[in-house]
């Protein structure tokens, strides 16, 4: 699976990876539900670290597309909330 983090680059993760990020991304969709600054930032700098550690560069070079699109880290609630789907961010 490819992961895209915006303005960073792709990320290599196995499927296997998508439990937790899946318990990640559920906390930012509660934290966007309620409003609140702290959570969200907190979930969505976990979820962008879990998918670095977890995962390993793309080739720059590579033309692939992504599986997964996943906001930049100084992205705000509200840009947030605009792409989240039914899902969350990760789906499943």
């Amino acid at each position: 699976m490819i992961v895209r983090i915006l303005g960073e680059g792709q990320y290599d993760l196995d499927d296997h990876a998508l439990d937790a990020l899946n318990g990640l991304d559920n906390q930012i969709e509660h934290a966007i539900e309620s409003g609140d600054e702290a959570m969200f930032r907190t979930a969505l700098e976990g979820l962008l670290a879990a998918v670095r550690s977890s995962g390993t560069h793309h080739a720059l070079e590579s033309l692939d597309e992504s599986d997964l699109i996943l906001p930049p880290p100084d992205a705000t609630i509200d840009e947030v909330r605009e792409l989240l789907g039914d899902d969350g961010l990760i789906p499943g």
